[in-house]
Parts: C-alpha cells; sequence; structure tokens
C-alpha cells in the first residue's frame, strides 16, 4: 500500500480520524509488548472505514482489527500490515426494552454496568473482561459460565476488503466455543442482545461478587487473560500446576503465581519471552498429561 495514499486519507475523513505509519503497537495490548505496525488507522465514523476500504479492496496487504487487546500477543517483529482500530464513536449503548445494541469499540465492563443500571440481567459476568464489544463476538469471549453467544441476536459487520456490510444472526456467526465464523477482514460495528428482566439490585451485588473473585484469583499487571483454551471437562490452569509450571520462567515472561492459566509480563518485556513459555507449556503438559493445550490468545506475527 502506497504510503502517501494512506496519509493522504486522513485529509479527506473525520478530523477525529488518526492515521499513522510505523506505529507502536505495545500500547494496543494488555501484554504491552509488541514491535510496530506498518500502518495504522484508529477510525471514528463509518466514513473512515469505507475511505480505507477503497485504499485497500485492490490490495494484498495484510489486514489486523484489534479491540481492546486483552486476548492478543504482537510479535517483537511488529505486524507487516493495516491495523485498523475503532475509536470512541463505535462505543454507543441503546437500551429499549429488554433489547441491548452496543457498538463494536464498547468496553464489556461498561456494558455490564450500565446493563445492570437499566434493571436487565445476563450481562454481569462481562464486567470482569477487559475487552470490547467487537472483540467478544468475534471470539465468542465468555467467563464464569456464559459466553456471549448467550446473549447474541445478531452482529452488523464491514468487511474491510470487500467492503461488504451485513447484519449477521447467531446463527450466521456459526458461534462454537471461543471461535465464530468472523473473517479477519470483518469489523465488528455493532452486536444487538436479548437480556433478561432483572433486579438492579441482585445485578449489582452480582457484579461485586464477581469482581471480588477476580481479585482473589486471577493476576493482575501485564497480562492478556487465560492463555489456553479449557479442554473438555478439565482445567487448563489446573493442568499447567500439575505439570509443576505455576511460577516457571523464561526471560521477562512467568506463569502467574496465582493462576497458572496466566502469562505475566515484566514491564519493557519481550513477546518473545511469551511465546516461548506458551511452547514450553503446551510440551510441559502434553508430557505431564497427555493433552495437548489449544492456545486461546490470539497470536500475531509467529509462526
Amino acid at each position: 500500500m502506497d504510503k502517501n495514499l494512506f496519509l493522504e486519507i486522513s485529509g479527506t475523513t473525520d478530523p477525529r480520524n488518526i492515521f499513522s505509519l510505523s506505529y507502536e503497537l505495545h500500547e494496543l495490548s494488555t501484554y504491552k509488548v509488541g514491535g510496530k505496525a506498518s500502518f495504522y488507522a484508529k477510525i471514528f465514523d463509518f466514513e473512515g472505514l469505507e475511505k480505507i476500504a477503497d485504499v485497500i479492496s485492490e490490495s494484498s496487504i495484510p489486514v489486523l482489527v484489534v479491540g481492546n487487546g486483552s486476548n492478543l500477543l504482537i510479535a517483537d517483529s511488529g505486524f507487516d500490515g493495516l491495523v485498523i482500530q475503532l475509536g470512541e464513536a463505535f462505543a454507543q449503548i441503546e437500551i429499549e426494552g429488554e433489547q441491548v445494541i452496543a457498538g463494536g469499540a464498547t468496553s464489556l465492563p461498561v456494558l455490564a454496568r450500565r446493563t445492570v443500571q437499566a434493571g436487565l440481567s445476563g450481562f454481569e459476568w462481562a464486567v470482569g473482561v477487559p475487552g470490547s464489544v467487537g472483540g467478544a463476538v468475534r471470539m465468542n469471549a465468555g467467563g464464569h459460565g456464559a459466553s456471549i453467544s448467550n446473549s447474541l441476536l445478531s452482529a452488523e459487520t464491514f468487511n474491510i476488503r470487500t467492503k461488504e456490510k451485513r447484519i449477521a444472526t447467531l446463527s450466521d456467526l456459526e458461534m462454537g466455543y471461543r471461535s465464530t465464523s468472523v473473517l479477519n477482514d470483518e469489523v465488528v460495528l455493532e452486536a444487538c442482545f436479548k437480556l433478561c428482566d432483572g433486579s438492579r439490585e441482585k445485578g449489582e451485588e452480582k457484579i461485586s461478587e464477581i469482581i471480588k473473585w477476580r481479585r482473589e484469583n486471577q493476576p493482575g499487571g501485564q497480562n492478556a487473560g487465560s492463555v489456553f483454551m479449557n479442554p473438555p471437562n478439565d482445567s487448563a490452569g489446573r493442568l499447567i500446576e500439575e505439570a509443576g509450571l505455576k511460577g516457571y520462567r523464561i526471560g521477562s515472561a512467568q506463569v502467574s503465581e496465582k493462576h497458572a492459566n496466566f502469562i505475566q509480563v515484566e514491564k519493557n518485556g519481550s513477546a518473545n519471552d511469551v511465546y516461548q513459555l506458551m511452547l514450553e507449556i503446551k510440551s510441559s503438559v502434553k508430557k505431564h498429561a497427555g493433552i495437548s493445550l489449544q492456545t486461546e490468545t490470539i497470536m500475531i506475527g509467529f509462526e
């Protein structure tokens, strides 16, 4: 993609839109590691997405759509492509009865609290997931026995490569455990949820309980949540702990002492250290328990 053409877009779109070259990506991931993106765009209006689509529709440049980066590991070598992130204009929330429409950039904890304040139940679990609605729809995020698919009715997406805008139903999205049919080139613009009538007081109590549990059982600091998917009828954290890896370290990355399915990274750490630690965990668990753990974290720039 031509650099000058990319930067020229900025003069023809909403002035809030941000277009950058050689953009540092470590701030886009909760691991706080990773190299640079060749191109970066933070977009605040749909017209901006259309302008980008006009430029890249005839290009083979790789595209990476990033939400809050809470389930993402970007290589130290960076991403030789275009990174797109939605701005705050895509974080609107509309509540009508038991139906909720939230923009792709909406924070899950914010949406959880807003729905409880509106007297709705069914989304409290998301208060402890530091992701965005778009990212959560893309991977069918979940926690505390629930997931996005439990309440999702549909999602509106825009394919940045083909310029196709569609409303995908729950069936269209083919949601499985931490997986959907949303394509890499698709941006989740908004999602529509159907929740249940509930009690604000009970909802706030549940949110408090979830936050308390997470503080007691999961680490803070630089991490990206659960690293591996839970095998059927088992727990990745339990398997990792039984393999004797709690506290195990490679360079700047360490298996959490608090929860073995979390990897914590030191300030100014290395994505490669995290990656090598993931490989070591998978190998050790395979040897110890005969189970092949599947990575839940989205890996960018690794073979």
